[in-house]
């Protein structure tokens, strides 16, 4: 079947204004699907093409529109065996629900394959010229280029709203932390924090209770980004406002617990060590919800504080609810750590563990808290190699010394 030039003429004159209409609907925003509409419009407009099966590729290959086909493309899989096509030709024969079409053409853009168009001609037409193979390749490149470019637009603009609510969640994260810690003859708190992201999920806080009494805490929030800093946020808040009510440990942690479990609805949880301590009785109280545990070296001895409870918002109501206690403590000092420092890994696959920070401790307990934590986080930075870190860490220690006789 052979064609005028008059009439290939009107042909190639109708193919520049669809492409100059295409190029008017991309610059005027249209959507994807509206794109996807406006191409098969013109593909069904060639009397000499009387099937089509677009695919493409999103995060797998779909047919974004079809027509004229004996199959519902729409739920048919691309075959792999259709993904080696690289030139335009007859290679559909012997694939199910391909044998259908004449021909297929590989849109490229920059070698990259973006999708298949399967089409085939009326009856009797063989002639790629009449089919208008190069045509259907351009305009196929053109629509397929737009969507694209909108896919990386939406990825772009995810991306910076994810910024801005890490940006958020940064500054929600950084009122948490108390602006000033204790640091004198008689009370040293000391604490040093690298999140492992632009946020992190720990936390930790010295809250004065009266003259005499003072709380600390640490805690580490499973999850990451704003839900995390929010989740933390409220509890950091909540810890304050009970502390202003009352000292019994026990009152706190399952108020906390209430708490983190109707803010989270079971999706995240909070480890923490909480612990309170009377200077003017001497009484050291701390409770471990599922933490790990803090040593405390008093009388040339450590004790691993791991009495407590689990952890908080794993369950309604903590299934127990044990405190620890310490009588006639006036010289000790106690370092609480996050999982993040002691579960990092050197280059061989060896963690450092609480075994090796124990050890560290003790054989520098005569050191200023400051040296102390500047020379873990330089053992750690040393011990690790070149491997990245994994997770926050946080280091607290409050060390407090006493006049008083035992």
């Amino acid at each position: 079947m052979a064609l005028t030039v008059e009439t290939k003429l009107e042909i190639k004159e109708l193919e520049l204004k669809s492409l100059f209409e295409t190029i008017r609907a991309i610059n005027s925003n249209s959507s994807e699907r509206d794109l996807f509409k406006i191409y098969k419009f013109i593909i069904r407009s060639n009397p000499n093409i009387n099937k089509l099966a677009l695919y493409v590729l999103d995060e797998e290959w779909n047919c974004k529109t079809y027509f004229g086909t004996e199959n519902d493309y729409s739920n048919i899989p691309l075959d792999e065996k259709l993904l080696e096509i690289t030139g335009i030709g007859e290679y559909t024969k012997g694939v199910e629900f391909f044998e259908e079409f004449q021909k297929v053409i590989p849109i490229k853009h920059k070698q990259t394959v973006l999708a298949y168009a399967f089409l085939s001609g009326s009856e009797n037409v063989e002639d790629e010229d009449i089919l208008e193979l190069d045509f259907i390749d351009a305009l196929s490149n053109i629509i397929l280029v737009a969507v694209e470019n909108k896919k990386l637009a939406r990825k772009e603009q995810k991306q910076q709203e994810y910024k801005k609510q890490l940006d958020i969640a940064k500054d929600v994260q950084s009122l948490l932390f108390p602006k000033e810690l204790p640091y004198n003859d008689d009370l040293k708190i000391m604490a040093s924090y690298l999140p492992h992201h632009t946020i992190g999920g720990d936390y930790y806080d010295y809250i004065p209770i009266n003259e005499n009494k003072f709380l600390i805490c640490i805690a580490d929030v499973s999850g990451k980004g704003v839900p995390a800093a929010i989740l933390m946020s409220n509890f950091q808040a909540a810890l304050r406002i009970l502390t202003r009510r009352t000292d019994d440990l026990k009152i706190i942690v399952g108020e906390l617990n209430q708490l983190v479990m109707q803010n989270s609805y079971g999706e995240n949880f909070i480890t923490a060590f909480f612990a309170l301590y009377d200077k003017e009785s001497r009484k050291f109280n701390f409770i471990n919800a599922g933490h790990n545990p803090p040593f405390l070296f008093m009388n040339n001895k450590v004790n691993v504080l791991n009495e407590g409870t689990t952890i908080l918002g794993g369950f309604k109501d903590l299934p127990f609810l044990n405190m620890g206690s310490f009588e006639e403590l006036s010289n000790f000092l106690i370092f609480c750590f996050t999982d993040g420092f002691i579960e990092t890994y050197d280059e061989n696959g060896e963690e450092f563990g609480e075994e090796y920070l124990m050890k560290f401790l003790q054989e520098n307990l005569g050191l200023d808290q400051k040296d102390i934590h500047s020379k873990l986080i330089s053992l750690l930075n040393t011990f690790k190699g070149k491997n990245a870190y994994v997770d926050d860490i946080t280091l607290l220690s409050c060390k407090v010394s006493s006049s008083k006789n035992n």
